[in-house]
């Protein structure tokens, strides 16, 4: 082998050191600091690794950790917890919106508005009953008007699963709302 060829792997070598280190050093408080911010840790361990790809992909192999490396991370991790928050509230209100439109849609034509609302808003508050999996496929079904077929296309779920799913959430929707009605 040449002694160029050696050169590069000691510095390949002496690269992942340095990195390695930088994840010893920095993954508990960056961790922490994202799970505070996104009041989760499982998305928090998502952004960190997130995080430790960008320096990954930016790390020099004649780069060494200095001061301006910490607050880089800190800030990286923000960053993308931010982008994470933005990205569920976005979800969040496209499933409101699309709970609403069902409800507007399931609303009895000949009830009056008071009790149109009520009924409503009933909906809205049972959907928070559903696994994030059970209100995607609910949403497909009703607001979309997607096959059993379509919906497992669009969620990388077997058919059968699909139907299992809708027929959970149909279920737990039923329940909730009996549980809530008014005599």
């Amino acid at each position: 082998m040449s002694e160029n060829g050696t050169d590069q792997d000691q510095a390949e070598g002496a690269r992942r050191r340095q990195i390695e280190a930088v994840v010893r050093e920095y993954q508990q408080p960056l961790l922490r600091y994202a799970a505070r911010l996104l009041r989760n840790p499982t998305l928090a361990q998502d952004v960190v690794q997130g995080v430790f790809v960008k320096l990954v992909r930016q790390w020099q192999p004649s780069q060494c950790a200095g001061p301006a490396l910490r607050p880089w991370l800190f800030r990286v991790t923000h960053n993308e917890a931010v982008d994470l928050i933005r990205a569920e509230e976005a979800r969040r209100r496209l499933h409101e919106r699309g709970a609403e439109e069902a409800a507007a849609a399931c609303a009895d034509a000949h009830a009056d508005g008071a009790a149109a609302a009520e009924r409503h808003a009933l909906v809205l508050a049972s959907l928070d009953a559903l696994t994030p999996g059970e209100r995607q496929v609910v949403l497909l079904r009703l607001q979309q008007g997607m096959s059993y077929d379509e919906i497992a296309a669009v969620t990388s779920r077997p058919r059968s699963t699909v139907g299992v799913m809708l027929h959970q959430a149909v279920r737990k929707l039923s329940e909730k709302l009996r549980g809530k009605e008014t005599p």
